[in-house]
């Protein structure tokens, strides 16, 4: 009943909204069906790189095989969110031990590049931009460690079809033509090197629009360099050599040692239980248990009374994301040169505390009291009940600007995440791995995989994440209509960069939140903007255990797919 009455609200108060969609079937804002399959699913923000993982799980690879070749995929067909000059990071659910497993596969900082330099050029923020921000890049070692632990074919088989589609060309898609016409003129009008060399030479010399041929003759190289050497081939060989020599030759930090030295790390997730259902999440130097805070939050208040978008709903869910982010801010780091206390920031009673302060108007709070010490998101499932969420990148859409000579890839800029204010938990130091915004999810039920999902975009991800666990649990959406549900985030706050809260912030909206919702919430004390293109790039596997069927979303403000078999 509650359902039909929010479909009548919606097309009472927001009719030009509704009727651009006219499906006969499911909430109005949903753009399609889920995708439904019994032996496997992939779901990526490119069709090409759907396709191909599929392809690897119809060939009889398994879900972290597909995953990997997908990944590649989406480095060559996606630079301007992704590439192996990122990170990575991977939640596993092993069908073969019905057991959940976390990858930290990002990198250091430089071990020769200490806070004093800082000091010393007066510098309160690291650069965005150019040699010094940048970290070693992970993902190629978290596809090697991925695979040593669950793979099962090669790496030569499992990384062709990118090598292919590299030299052979692809054509580009609607989204991200638009952000390499922006992103390419941007890194150009900075002077940095290589970048005519590797994105525009290698194509007639032109930048492809969409629906034009791209390739990438350098990246091929490079991944079959990988296929045939395996990750030393990237950490201690050529590559790591012509990235070391290309950075100090720039007035950067990052060496050949520092590659050399770098390691992945499995790490334990770490969850909470939000009305019956298993949120997975990994703990810091990424923000996943941000998420994992607001829900411990919001699991207080009866949503089966408040309206999906009402007043209601975004009031309370953007004062539990204030209280949860102040806490990131002061307590999120790598783990191994703070003590995150993750145990306590997740306990009912700390959220019962923190739920509390929560009042009827817009509010301003501080971190709690503790004693202690764009991107993309795919997900894969495969025939025996293996599930990957997997998320990776380079930051600020393509990276630091950084390009080493004939590679076919940008280096991230994660670097920039660090403060340098002396003596907070996310204070530069050598060979530290910075504050990370990107982090993939899981859930269970009853200790049953139950929904692998993740949606990128900067600070929204933890508010995305738990706007997805709301629509399916709270608001009962399918997986599609989760994601297709018009989102909404805040901005404002403290950061682990060293921002401080000046005040209440201010809640953005896409347009499918109606203006009674709006006019409520500045009736709360709200400030309300809005913002294009922030709201992320969700990507969902649901298992469902009765029928034994797999089903598929993807993000419908994205180019990509869900595909099953």
């Amino acid at each position: 009943m509650r359902k039909l009455l929010f479909l009548a609200f919606c097309v009472a108060v927001n009719i030009q909204y509704t009727q651009a969609q006219d499906r006969i079937t499911g909430e109005p804002f949903a753009t399609r069906s889920e995708v439904l399959g019994q032996n496997g699913m992939v779901a990526t923000s490119h069709p090409l790189a759907t396709q191909i993982g599929l392809d690897i799980l119809k060939k009889g690879g398994n879900a972290i095989d597909a995953a990997i070749a997908a990944n590649a995929a989406l480095g060559l067909m996606e630079p301007t969110g992704c590439g192996i000059g990122g990170d990575l990071f991977a939640i596993v659910w092993d069908g073969k031990t019905q057991k959940i497993y976390g990858l930290n596969a990002s990198g250091r900082s430089p071990q020769k590049l200490t806070l004093e330099y800082f000091e010393k050029n007066n510098m309160t923020k690291i650069p965005s931009h150019g040699p010094i921000p940048v970290s070693v890049p992970g993902a190629v070692d978290g596809w090697f460690e991925l695979h040593k632990k669950f793979g099962s074919k090669p790496m030569s088989e499992i990384l062709a079809p990118a090598i292919d589609y590299a030299e052979k060309g692809f054509p580009l898609t609607e989204l991200i033509a638009w952000y390499l016409q922006r992103s390419i003129p941007f890194y150009k009008s900075k002077n940095f090197p290589n970048i005519t060399e590797t994105y525009i030479a290698q194509n007639r010399g032109k930048l492809p629009n969409e629906g034009e041929i791209y390739k990438n003759p350098y990246l091929a190289n490079t991944y079959r360099k990988i296929a045939k050497g395996g990750r030393d081939a990237f950490y201690k060989g050529d590559i790591a050599k012509t990235i070391g020599k290309f950075i100090k030759e720039q007035g950067g930090f990052l060496s050949a040692k520092d590659l050399s030295n770098h390691k992945s790390e499995w790490v334990e997730p770490v969850s909470v239980n939000y009305r019956g259902y298993d949120v997975w999440e990994l703990p810091p130097n990424g923000q996943g248990i941000a998420a994992l805070q607001m829900l411990q939050i919001l699991k207080g208040y009866d949503f089966s009374n408040i309206e999906f978008g009402s007043a209601e709903h975004l009031h309370l869910f953007t004062e539990a994301k204030k209280l949860a982010f102040e806490d990131r801010a002061k307590y999120y780091a790598d783990m191994d040169f703070f003590k995150v206390p993750v145990t306590e920031l997740l306990s009912d009673s700390y959220a019962s505390k923190r739920r509390a302060q929560i009042g009827k108007r817009a509010g301003k709070y501080n971190a709690g009291k503790i004693s202690a010490g764009e991107t993309i998101y795919m997900t894969v499932a495969d025939k025996n009940g293996t599930m990957i969420s997997l998320i990776q990148s380079n930051y600020r859409g393509m990276g630091s600007g950084m390009v080493p000579p004939e590679l076919g890839f940008m280096l991230q800029d994660r670097g920039e995440l660090f403060s340098l204010k002396r003596g907070q938990a996310n204070t530069y130091e050598p060979n530290k791995r910075p504050f990370h915004t990107i982090i993939p999810a899981f859930i269970t039920k009853n200790g049953k995989p139950f929904v692998s999902f993740g949606v990128m975009g900067g600070d929204f991800q933890p508010m995305g994440h738990t706007q997805i666990v709301m629509n399916l649990v709270d608001f009962g959406m399918n997986l599609q209509e989760a994601g297709d549900a018009p989102r909404f985030d805040h901005t404002g706050g403290a950061s682990p960069m060293g921002e401080t809260t000046t005040n209440t912030g201010t809640i953005r909206t896409e347009s499918g939140i109606p203006y009674t919702t709006i006019r409520g919430l500045i009736d709360r004390g709200h400030r309300i903007g809005t913002v294009r293109g922030v709201y992320g790039g969700y990507q969902g596997i649901m298992w469902d255990d009765k029928n034994k069927v797999y089903h598929g979303a993807s993000e419908s403000r994205k180019d990509g797919q869900a595909a099953g078999y």
